[in-house]
């Protein structure tokens, strides 16, 4: 075989030298090897192997160039090859022409091109996690005056994180042609789904059919005033996601979500326990309020026994912790993430979530930090992110209580950020606190106006960044919080609206 170059043994840090590099040249030359030698094992590799992958420079030229010249349809063999580095120095310092000829007259069999692959990829995480290390301890041992030692785990943590995802600390820049076979693979899966949803069911028909379900990157702002059941809706989602999990293993040994999926439900309001009873009321059936009060009889006992064994292996993850701030929840979402899996992040509620910086009284501008890190959060782990927000009290002083997008509390960037902003509505909320004294006919017409939405609810979209805004009704169960999707036969009457 031709030279081996020596492997590189400088200090990956200032204060953190190694003694040796982790590096197989043999294993890349035999995978370059057999690739120059049949063409076609490229498509086996698969799609985790990069060019930088590679330890010897040279390697990560030529590598780069086969797969160019694969992807074209164009042949790529050793004399071919040769005409692209006859002005490379290392090609040249290798053998030229004689290092590729080399290559292939010694390749393994194609069929052993994966394996070699796949010691070549694990060799540069290594490498990857070899410099990351020296970085944090050379950052530990000279500290920053910006960042507390909390603060650099949780960079850590974040730069360890993208490195078990992706292979690589930064994805960088993606080709379009990468890019548009994304696109048409999620096309392709959402063809494959029953109702042809291109992100997670909400398990509520009319409004998966208006938002296409919850899309992986996005994140959504549910908003709402006080006792508009903003909470419930979220718990109402949570739980039927996590409720049809369902996977198929990979070659890889990951697993993939083939439907529902594991759920993160941040609780910076209520305790674990307040929801898990909130869960308990609606699929038992029986009223939350008795159930708090313990105004319960042995049978509806029984049911919330039975419940509870239904739901109990539902992949539902609550952390309840009161004054969470945006680094620690990201930080726990990473790590969820990376040893079980993660599927949708629900977070009640956004004003809650504290910036964790040096206590500066621009709300605003927290806010604004806080839904940029969501958002963020939302790309990096691919899925969606709900996010919970309070509405101002200038909703109360109008007569049409409807909420708008100017009603966000705080910040224009939560509006900003997101890709979708939803509102829950409920008529019968502020009409039934508009009685008026009993006999009189103004109280009969009341009555009757009470009658059409009692059970009602209104989910407004009022910005969608993938399609139509409009407002769909769904049913409300007030006894049991409980959202559901309106009887078909209602649908004459109670329509979806667009604006």
């Amino acid at each position: 075989m031709a030279i081996v170059p020596a492997l590189d043994l400088r200090p990956v840090s200032n204060d953190v030298a190694i003694t040796h590099v982790p590096a197989n040249i043999e294993a890349e030359q035999a995978l370059l090897g057999a690739v120059l030698y049949d063409n076609a094992a490229f498509e086996r590799l698969g799609d985790f192997l990069a060019a930088e992958h590679f330890f010897e420079p040279f390697h990560q030229r030529l590598f780069s160039s086969i797969e160019i010249s694969v992807r074209k349809g164009q042949l790529a063999e050793p004399i071919l090859l040769a005409e692209q580095f006859s002005r490379d120095p290392a090609f040249e310092e290798l053998g030229g022409v004689r290092y590729l000829a080399d290559l292939v007259d010694r390749a393994p069999p194609a069929a052993n091109a994966p394996d070699y692959a796949r010691a070549v990829y694990d060799l540069a995480l290594r490498r990857d996690l070899i410099r990351i290390g020296g970085d944090i301890a050379a950052l530990a041992q000279k500290g920053d005056g910006d960042l507390s030692a909390r603060d650099q785990i949780e960079q850590a943590e974040q730069k360890l994180f993208s490195l078990a995802e992706t292979g690589g600390v930064s994805q960088g820049f993606v080709t379009f042609a990468d890019a548009l076979h994304g696109a048409v693979a999620m096309a392709a899966e959402a063809h494959g789904r029953d109702g042809g949803l291109a992100g997670v069911s909400t398990g509520l028909i009319d409004l998966d059919q208006k938002i296409g379900g919850l899309h992986p990157s996005d994140l959504v702002i549910l908003a709402a005033r006080p006792s508009m059941g903003k909470t419930s809706l979220a718990c109402n989602i949570a739980f039927d996601v996590a409720r049809n999990y369902a996977w198929e293993p990979q070659p890889d040994g990951s697993r993939k979500t083939v439907r529902g999926g594991v759920v993160a439900f941040y609780s910076l309001e209520m305790s674990a326990e307040q929801l898990a009873m909130r869960l308990l009321a609606e699929v038992s059936g029986v009223s939350g309020d008795r159930l708090r009060k313990g105004e319960i009889d042995a049978m509806e006992f029984g049911r919330i026994r039975d419940a509870a064994l239904e739901i109990q292996e539902a992949p539902l993850y609550i952390d309840a912790t009161g004054g969470l701030s945006i680094a620690k929840l990201t930080a726990r979402a990473r790590r969820l993430k990376r040893m079980i899996g993660l599927d949708l992040v629900i977070v009640d509620y956004l004003q809650l979530i504290t910036g964790g910086g040096s206590g500066s009284d621009n709300r605003v501008q927290e806010v604004s930090m806080i839904t940029q890190s969501l958002k963020a959060l939302a790309k990096e782990l691919a899925v969606p992110v709900i996010a919970l927000s309070q509405l101002s009290r200038q909703v109360e002083n109008r007569e049409d209580k409807k909420p708008q997008l100017s009603d966000l509390r705080e910040s224009g960037s939560i509006e900003q950020d997101a890709d979708m902003v939803m509102f829950v509505y409920r008529e019968s909320y502020y009409l039934s606190r508009l009685e008026p004294r009993e006999g009189t006919e103004e109280h009969f017409k009341w009555q009757e106006q009470l009658d059409q939405v009692r059970g009602l609810a209104e989910i407004i979209i009022g910005k969608q960044r993938h399609g139509p805004i409009g407002t769909v009704k769904l049913a409300f169960n007030e006894d049991i919080t409980k959202f559901g999707n309106l009887a078909r036969d209602h649908h004459a009457r109670f329509h979806q609206s667009e604006e």
